[in-house]
Order: C-alpha cells, then sequence, then structure tokens
C-alpha cells in the first residue's frame, strides 16, 4: 500500500482510501478490469464508494499517466496499470483482454519510423481474435 501511496504522490495527486484501493485492483490485476468490474471487486471492502468515483478517479489516473484506458469494442473500456508499450490481444466473444508477452515486437516502433519518416510518439497495438477458453467452448 505503501508503494502506491508513493505512486500517487510522486504524480501530484492527493492520496486517498478510494485512490489507493481501485489503482492496487488495477496494480495487482493482469486481467484489465473494466471500471464495472473494480466497483463491484470493491463492494466489500468499500461499500459506500460509488460506481462515479471509480469513473472519476480512473480518469484522474488515466490523466496522471498511471493507467491507460483502451477500448474494447462497444464502448466497453478496459483499464491497464501496465503504461509501458506493449501489444494486447482481445476475444471477440468474451471481450477479455491479454497482454501478449513476446520479444518479437520489441523494435516494431523503430522499423515503422525507419520504413515510413514517421515521428512515433507512442504505439497501441491490438490482436483481435478468440482466446482459448472460448474456443474450447465452442467445440
Amino acid at each position: 500500500m505503501q508503494h502506491i501511496a508513493e505512486l500517487l504522490k510522486a504524480h501530484k495527486l492527493k492520496v486517498t482510501p478510494q485512490r489507493i484501493a481501485i489503482f492496487k485492483i488495477l496494480y495487482d490485476s493482469k486481467e484489465h478490469p473494466s471500471a464495472e468490474h473494480i466497483y463491484k471487486c470493491l463492494q466489500e471492502t468499500h461499500p459506500t464508494m460509488s460506481l462515479a468515483t471509480v469513473y472519476k478517479t480512473l480518469d484522474t489516473l488515466k490523466k496522471a499517466g498511471l493507467v491507460q484506458e483502451f477500448n474494447v469494442g462497444e464502448d466497453s473500456f478496459r483499464y491497464d496499470a501496465n503504461v509501458k508499450a506493449h501489444p494486447h490481444m482481445i476475444c471477440l466473444k468474451c471481450n477479455q483482454v491479454f497482454d501478449l508477452n513476446t520479444e518479437k515486437l520489441d523494435n516494431i516502433k523503430k522499423y515503422v519510423e525507419e520504413d515510413t519518416d514517421f515521428d512515433i510518439q507512442y504505439e497501441k497495438i491490438f490482436f483481435y481474435g478468440i482466446c482459448g477458453n472460448c474456443k474450447k467452448e465452442s467445440n
């Protein structure tokens, strides 16, 4: 918890129990949860926290550069505390988001800049398909 408080302070954010709780879920998760999922996870420990507070906090954390937000379709936004550039895979059936851990794409930004004379500021790479669990369910 102290580490999270220090991260918030380092980004000039006020440290509140709500911000710590919301960021901790993201920081400890590889699931890329939605705001609604975060809200449900916090109901037991923070019963007075509203869904609006979760949304406002996520927006604050996003603007501070502590989380990234991405749309997985149909205005369903997911959040990730890993803000370093890394590719994701999104299942078209269940909308789960997975980190793609591969070194094969590590220098893609450099190659695109060399091939196009384009000065890339940041990249977001998404692969869309059907995850292993959904493939098993359809068999």
